[in-house]
């Protein structure tokens, strides 16, 4: 062998090595049933004991349930592809109006605290809320950790939701959040629907507390780049903020238009 051919060997051979150190050693398995589900809690509780994972969050991962019913949901989001017009209808969005315009009056010093705080105004925070949760009377029936550990070892988006899984496990920890705290299909939970990761960032107290969710709502977009004053329409400042809070086009329109009719504009 060359010296030239030796050190191209040697050279593979450590860029190998440190490719192998780079991965987990036992990175947990995701699959697209339900067949792998309990052998993937065990891979992963071993993960999430070496991050330093409590014992409590742990056993409640361990006794979580393969959420056929999350699929389903997420296979099935439909709504987000139609027109803006249809999915206003489908929505409700005359009555999240005018119910907003109503709560805009009768809790005007909560929003004014708000908005002098995080600097939103009431509008796309009402809209948020109503298309949510109907103002807090829809924020689901699922098991919230189940919901979340079913979409962490689903493969379609794995990733994602492992992130969403060490910070509900990290809330358990530490007593924020319960193992049966009840939440949506994707495991999102209270008035405003936070999914755990940011809970973590911009939770404001407990999320089934209106004012908490909504405070939590507003501190989200600031920390998104809202700024104090600007407008919030396509094209405008503060649509970005909007863009970040959910990730689909005809949502983000149907919450600019609510809330600058909510706000008082047409």
């Amino acid at each position: 062998m060359t010296k030239s051919k030796a050190l191209t060997t040697t050279t593979l051979l450590t860029l190998a090595m440190l490719a192998c150190l780079s991965q987990p050693a036992h990175a947990a398995q995701c699959g697209s049933t339900s067949a792998g589900f309990e052998s993937w809690k065990q891979q992963f509780a071993g993960e999430a004991r070496a991050k330093g994972v409590g014992a409590s969050a742990v056993s409640a991962l361990m006794a979580t349930n393969y959420a056929q019913a999350t699929i389903n949901a997420d296979r099935g989001q439909r709504s987000f592809n139609l027109s803006l017009d249809a999915f206003l209808a489908k929505r409700g969005a005359a009555t999240i109006v005018a119910r907003g315009r109503s709560l805009k009056q009768s809790q005007a010093a909560l929003f004014a605290s708000i908005q002098a705080r995080y600097g939103v105004p009431p509008g796309p925070l009402i809209a948020i809320w109503g298309m949510e949760t109907g103002f807090g009377s829809q924020r689901g029936n699922q098991n919230m950790l189940s919901s979340i550990a079913t979409l962490a070892y689903d493969c379609r988006r794995s990733a994602y939701f492992t992130e969403h899984l060490y910070a509900a496990l990290q809330l358990i920890d530490r007593g924020a959040l319960s193992p049966g705290q009840r939440g949506s299909m994707h495991g999102e939970v209270g008035q405003t629907q936070f999914m755990p990761k940011n809970i973590l960032a911009y939770g404001v107290g407990n999320l089934d507390n209106a004012a908490n969710a909504l405070s939590s709502t507003a501190n989200f977009l600031k920390a998104h780049g809202w700024r104090a004053g600007a407008g919030y329409q396509p094209g405008e400042p503060n649509f970005a903020a909007i863009q970040e809070w959910n990730a689909a086009g005809v949502y983000q329109k149907a919450i600019a238009l609510m809330g600058r009719q909510i706000d008082g504009g047409e």
